[in-house]
């Protein structure tokens, strides 16, 4: 299971990480660092022992054995203490919905999906999505369409939603 938003999805959820892990059948799943606040770093988590057999030997063939591995392991440890993990993932949930509700009834701004975790998908006019770009980071989910993805993450501030909301009602207007 690829896990780079586990924790994004156990915030949503509401749920013990082993309702949708675990017990759905899933025997190895990653669990993701650097979208959650760590400066780098993902893991490999092994839920079922079997499936585990021979994971040391390929971490070392495919070079995933690094000499400083403690520096990863450090902040693991501290994204995990105390739940810290789990709330960087509800704040940044509760952005995307505060983004949400910030957009949501412009004229122009279809919202193409729910907004269960941390982004938001919306297509936009011709030239919107290039004149938001001047001042703001997102990608394309489907150029084709028009349709962008906006992510929130552990950092993003009420007034960052604010001000990129306050920007996409005034490109709009333009």
């Amino acid at each position: 299971m690829d896990g780079a938003r586990l924790a994004n999805a156990a915030a949503s959820l509401g749920v013990p990480v082993r309702d949708f892990t675990s017990d759905a059948g899933i025997d190895i799943l990653s669990f993701g660092g650097t979208k959650n606040g760590m400066l780098f770093g993902e893991c490999v988590v092994a839920l079922d022992p079997e499936a585990a057999q021979g994971l040391t030997y390929l971490r070392k063939m495919d070079m995933q054995l690094a000499s400083k591995m403690r520096f990863v392991s450090a902040q693991f440890l501290a994204l995990l203490e105390d739940g810290l993990w789990l709330r960087s993932a509800a704040h940044a949930n509760a952005m995307a919905a505060r983004l949400r509700a910030a957009v949501e009834g412009l004229d122009g701004v279809e919202l193409t999906q729910a907004t269960e975790s941390n982004g938001v998908f919306a297509i936009l006019p011709e030239g919107v999505a290039d004149r938001l770009r001047e001042r703001f980071r997102f990608y394309d989910w489907d150029a084709a369409r028009r349709e962008v993805r906006w992510m929130c993450s552990f950092d993003t501030t009420e007034e960052d939603v604010d001000r990129f909301a306050e920007a996409l009602r005034e490109e709009l207007a333009r």
